[in-house]
This record gives C-alpha cells, sequence and structure tokens, in this order.
C-alpha cells in the first residue's frame, strides 16, 4: 500500500513540474505580446509565485504570478507583473514608463 501512495506523490510531483513548464511558456508569450503592443525591449521573465488553487471556473489548478522586465530606450529597466490561472491571462500590471 505504501507503495502505491509513493507512485501517485511521484506522478503528482512529475505532473505539477510538466503542467509548470507549460504554464512558464504561456508567460514568457503573454510577456512578448506585452512587449510587442508596448513597442519595447523585453529582457527577462521569471516566476514568482506559483500555487494550487481553485481558478474563476471554479476547478482547480495553478496560479501563477510572472514578473517581465523590459526596456523602452535601452537604459532603463521596468518590471510588469503577468497574473495567470493556468495559462490562461488575467491581468498584467504594467508601471509608467519612459516612451523614446
Amino acid at each position: 500500500m505504501a507503495t502505491l501512495w509513493i507512485l501517485i506523490l511521484t506522478g503528482a510531483v512529475i505532473a505539477f513540474f510538466w503542467f509548470s513548464r507549460q504554464f512558464a511558456e504561456s508567460a514568457k508569450q503573454h510577456a512578448e505580446r506585452q512587449a510587442e503592443r508596448l513597442q519595447v525591449q523585453l529582457l527577462s521573465v521569471a516566476c514568482q509565485k506559483r500555487r494550487l488553487g481553485v481558478l474563476r471556473n471554479g476547478k482547480p489548478g495553478i496560479k501563477s504570478q510572472f514578473m517581465f522586465e523590459f526596456s523602452s530606450d535601452g537604459e532603463s529597466v521596468y518590471q510588469g507583473v503577468l497574473y495567470l490561472e493556468n495559462s490562461h491571462l488575467l491581468k498584467s500590471d504594467i508601471p509608467p514608463h519612459r516612451i523614446g
């Protein structure tokens, strides 16, 4: 019986890692779209928070918060935040930045 629980736990950890990688790739694509829309240079994307939870549609899933850095003039660096539920973008916080 203990072996079965170990296999289930191992499978859950592998699935969480697999889905996390998919959501990270999705966040990168969302950040690239935001940078293109703002006409700025995307510098990096990093995960700030990731947790299991109940999504807005009532189903269980992964809620993530990704930080992305961008530059509008090649000298200044600004940080925006993307909020995702699974791979769906809920909202983005983009700070005021210099256009140039």
